[in-house]
């Protein structure tokens, strides 16, 4: 019997900032996977609340007792990124229909670029499928309590920066 080769997977996103349904698919995703990636986008498109070095810290400390997941940040295109790293997935959390309309096209087009990397859609723990990093920040801003939707780390970091602002 031939032995099955270690698995390498990505589970991408801007985690702007990271939230308790970002950190359910990476446990999961870190039990299913040998290694898992949580690689962060640079879009320079975008004004993250959180800087991309703020944001993978708080993914580190997250994520800290994991051994087989670590952090990366990315930019381009992200089957470009998988083939860098020797993944054989991407890891992809869908919380409800509107997500999987936009992630069944994406995973299409990886597909055609990519046809070697696998897409793999999971769906966050039921407590978290209404939860996006969009919201949580503008519930938090509008002063809103988000105790138990982020890591008590992020909840801190928003509190500091919104007390800046």
């Amino acid at each position: 019997m031939s032995k099955i080769p270690p698995t390498k997977a990505i589970f991408p996103g801007t985690f702007d900032p990271i939230t308790n349904g970002h950190l359910d698919l990476i446990e999961r995703g870190a039990r299913i996977f040998d290694e898992l990636i949580v690689a962060v986008l640079r879009n320079p498109d975008k004004s993250p609340l959180f800087s991309l070095g703020e944001r993978m810290d708080m993914l580190r400390e997250v994520t800290k007792d994991h051994e087989n997941v670590s952090i990366a940040s990315f930019d381009g295109l992200l089957v470009d990124f998988a083939r860098q790293c020797g993944a054989a997935a991407i890891l992809r959390g869908i919380r409800a229909i509107s997500d999987y309309e936009y992630e069944f096209q994406m995973a299409l087009m990886n597909r055609r670029l990519a046809p070697e990397v696998e897409v793999v859609f999971m769906m966050p723990a039921q407590r978290y499928t209404f939860v996006s990093s969009r919201l949580l920040k503008e519930v938090h801003l509008l002063g809103g309590e988000i105790e138990g939707l982020v890591p008590e780390i992020v909840r801190e970091r928003l509190r500091v920066k919104v007390a800046v602002s």
